[in-house]
């Protein structure tokens, strides 16, 4: 079983950067799809990005796109089990609890869905103040 924990989070400041991390519990994790999401008081959660299991291949959310850059360890580095959430110019609208997941069950394609992931991070909040 994948246990996901996210850092990272924390109070910035409008035009601001954060950058979260999601470790998984096991190396099994490097074989497979991981997302980024995030849930806002009052609101859904939402899709903000995901990465194959090689890192070649990202999608995000559009209204992220040039903000936000999901990566993750690959190769030589896989065994540190990390995917990365670069966030940039920050805004406050972007406040909400973010989560990393791991898809491993569901068929291949469809990231931006949660239904579609298996397991999830407790989540870790970002704040940003205008």
């Amino acid at each position: 079983q994948v246990q996901l924990v996210e850092s990272g989070g924390g109070l910035v400041q409008a035009g601001g950067s954060l950058r979260l991390s999601c470790v998984a519990s096991s190396r099994s994790f490097s074989r497979y799809p991981l997302g980024w999401f995030r849930q806002a008081p009052g609101k859904e959660r939402e899709f903000v990005a995901a990465i194959t299991w090689n890192g070649e291949n990202t999608y995000y959310k559009d209204s992220l796109k040039g903000r936000f850059t999901v990566s993750r360890d690959t190769g030589r580095d896989s065994a540190k089990n990390t995917m990365y959430l670069q966030m940039n110019s920050l805004k406050p609208e972007d406040t909400a609890v973010y989560y990393c997941a791991a898809k491993i069950y569901s068929p291949p394609g469809n990231y931006y869905h949660a239904n579609q992931y298996d397991y999830w991070g407790q989540g870790t909040q970002v704040t940003v103040s205008s």
